[in-house]
């Protein structure tokens, strides 16, 4: 046992071999997966720096340049010669804190070519590539030098030169302010736009890939272009003033990643991204408990309430004790409280340095709602809004954390609306957005605070490497559904999300609307059955998910009983079918009981889906409570047509699930003692 909490190692094999190199012309270096199916082959062809890579000997990607253009210094990118190759092979079984998979096998076989420049400055440039059964992930590395300190990168060359014209579905960069839109879907040389990864493309019926990048710390994001057809080129988010990263050798760049996989349910249960990220730096991770929540939020997007102050303030004393009671009472473990602090009257949207993050207003009591809420056994999740001004968050940071500490509040929900960027200049995804993310994350982390960040920089595995940094929004979520364009987010929206937003990591999508017609919001619905709110608990995964309705919503209602109980928290993920925007059935295991959860949810299309129930214990029985659409559901004529039913079920039996349009299923397998 190591001295990162949680990691178990089961084997480990380490074998670095030098060589030689004195003919960098055509010099060629491969790498296998350890199954031996994937293939990385690395080559200076007239001294350029490429890669490729093969599957079961077919190429996927063919022949990639890489390197960098540097601001007033030559590219770093053509004359190499290749000074010497390290190559090791590696395995082990660690152990997630919490997640959707509690122990993850890390395999891989790992080449690391040293290059250095043959004429001029010879400067040298490391490039390491891992290939593990699911994909691969490259980095360069800068290694300390002298005629390489410090320097600032204006464009990183980095190919992906696909050798086929893919289907992909795709979100656009460079749009104000968030992550959040709708994914397209179309032919890689038809996409004019710049790309937001992770990048989900179908090659065939059996090759689905996925390109997006690890342990994003110190750098920009990367996007995509598409350049000669099916040719992508990495493009980084700059700053302000055009840089696109500020450096200082030595300097390690974010993993570029390529998941491969037959199905493109294997991309979901791909732990790749996971895998290349450092080991958890936290020692004691005790205090890091997934929860379920509920909380004074959707009444502010139905304007109901406000959270500015005013006779309508959403963020009273008293309006949060009856959530704590309501959460006390149904077995949620927090409330969030937005609006409760100043600097909500302003035009925060604009500009976010009105906002005092320890100074409530005077209808909130802080001492008296956390003394209420520990009365009663629930956790009050914090709310930082920043409105994009990241100075004045800075500022304040160590003592807001503090705030909180000091009156134990251990969860906070954090936020960064401008549409002009941070500090109302910079780019969320850049360089800068990237530093003052991982700065919140550990400050937090040394309050035992645990984040859920709204507007992130998008997810890379960093909550491997800090387990605090739980979740977090970047996409659509449900609050486009009371307010949002067209009508709301449309039932493809949440096929398409496992396979894309989600492979980097949890997303805070806040389901559970029980009022799915939106009474109060003549113009918009939410686009989903009853029974699709319920297997969203499943389907979309987070460590914190909110019960997203008005409490009064959820009385009386036997659906909420399967909220009450799904866990957030999993041993074993399984995903038993599915087709990139049209339907997905996940099945998990809770990591505290022997019990599983099922979730089946579809696109405007209805279908029946006939799954085994083979991933239960072949030697027990089980209670399956199934909450299905009803016979005449539909997603826009009769939403709430649901049908709850209860079964006896073994591992060796069958459920067809019954999908309406825009609908799904959820369904609990209790063990029952035999």
């Amino acid at each position: 046992m190591n001295a990162f909490s949680g990691l178990r190692l089961v084997l480990f094999s380490l074998a670095a071999i030098f060589v030689g190199c004195n003919n960098s012309s055509g010099e060629v270096q491969k790498v296998n997966s350890p199954d031996g199916n994937i293939q990385l082959t690395f080559r200076v062809d007239n001294d350029t720096a490429y890669y490729s890579v093969s599957r079961q000997g077919i190429q996927i990607v063919e022949k990639s340049k890489l390197g960098f253009v540097l601001d007033e210094a030559p590219a770093l990118n053509s004359g190499f010669e290749v000074e010497n190759v390290e190559t090791r092979s590696f395995s082990e079984t660690w152990e997630q804190p919490w997640g959707e998979k509690q122990e993850i096998l890390n395999n891989y076989n790992e080449l690391l070519v040293h290059l250095s420049e043959k004429d001029g400055v010879k400067r040298r440039l490391d490039v390491v590539f891992r290939v593990f059964d699911d994909g691969v992930g490259f980095r360069y590395i800068f290694p300390e030098q002298e005629n390489l300190k410090d320097f600032r990168i204006m464009d990183e060359l980095t190919e992906f030169n696909l050798i086929g014209d893919y289907e992909a579905w795709w979100q656009p960069a460079y749009r104000p302010d968030r992550y959040e839109y709708l994914f397209n879907k179309n032919r890689l040389s038809e996409v004019t736009d710049t790309m937001h990864t992770p990048l989900t493309m179908q090659a065939s019926d059996s090759l689905y890939l996925s390109i997006h990048e690890a342990a994003l710390t110190d750098y920009a994001s990367m996007t995509l272009f598409q350049d000669r057809g099916h040719s992508l080129k990495c493009d980084l988010v700059p700053w302000a003033d055009g840089v696109k990263v500020y450096a200082e050798a030595p300097f390690s760049t974010p993993w570029r990643t390529i998941q491969v996989a037959d199905k493109p349910g294997d991309l979901i249960t791909s732990y790749l991204i996971l895998n290349l990220n450092e080991p958890n730096q936290l020692e004691d991770v005790s205090w890091i408990k997934p929860a379920k929540y509920v909380g004074i939020w959707w009444e502010m997007h139905l304007n109901k309430s406000t959270w500015g102050e005013g006779p309508n303030h959403g963020a009273t004393t008293g309006n949060v004790k009856k959530y704590i009671d309501f959460a006390s009472e149904n077995n949620i473990d927090g409330v969030l409280v937005e609006g409760w602090n100043l600097g909500w009257n302003t035009e925060w949207w604009k500009d976010g340095t009105g906002f005092d993050f320890t100074t409530p207003y005077p209808d909130f009591d802080i001492r008296e709602v956390t003394d209420y809420a520990e009365s009663k056994g629930v956790e009050l999740v914090g709310h930082h809004e920043t409105g994009g001004a990241v100075a004045n968050y800075e500022a304040q940071m160590d003592s807001a954390y503090a705030f909180y500490e000091k009156y134990g509040v251990n969860y906070i929900k954090t936020g960064y609306v401008n549409p002009r960027g941070m500090n109302s200049k910079e780019w969320h995804h850049g360089q800068f957005g990237v530093r003052h993310y991982r700065k919140s994350i550990e400050t937090a982390a040394k309050h035992h605070i645990m984040l859920d960040i709204h507007e992130p920089v998008k997810a890379t595995g960093i909550r491997r490497t800090y387990p605090n940094a739980m979740t977090r929004e970047g996409s659509r979520g449900m609050e486009f559904n009371a307010w949002g364009p067209n009508g709301g987010n449309p039932p493809e929206h949440e096929t398409i999300l496992p396979f894309t937003r989600l492979l980097g990591g949890p997303m805070d999508f806040t389901p559970g609307i029980f009022d799915i017609a939106l009474t109060d919001m003549p113009n918009n619905q939410v686009n989903t059955t009853f029974a699709k709110q319920l297997a969203l608990y499943v389907v979309i995964y987070s460590p914190l998910q909110m019960a997203a309705d008005l409490p009064e919503n959820y009385v009386d209602q036997p659906a909420f009983q399967f909220i009450r109980e799904v866990p957030v928290d999993w041993e074993v993920t399984k995903v038993l079918n599915g087709e990139i925007g049209e339907y997905i059935t996940i099945a998990r295991k809770d990591r505290n009981s022997e019990n599983w959860y099922l979730g089946s949810i579809t696109d405007e299309e209805g279908r029946d889906l006939t799954i085994n129930l083979d991933f239960l214990d072949s030697k027990s029985s089980y209670k399956a409570v199934l909450y299905s659409d009803g016979a005449e559901a539909h997603f826009k004529s009769n939403p709430l047509d649901l049908k709850i039913e209860e079964k006896k079920v073994t591992s060796d039996m069958s459920l067809t699930l019954h999908l309406a349009p825009g609908g799904g299923q959820a369904v609990s397998f209790e063990k029952l003692q035999d």
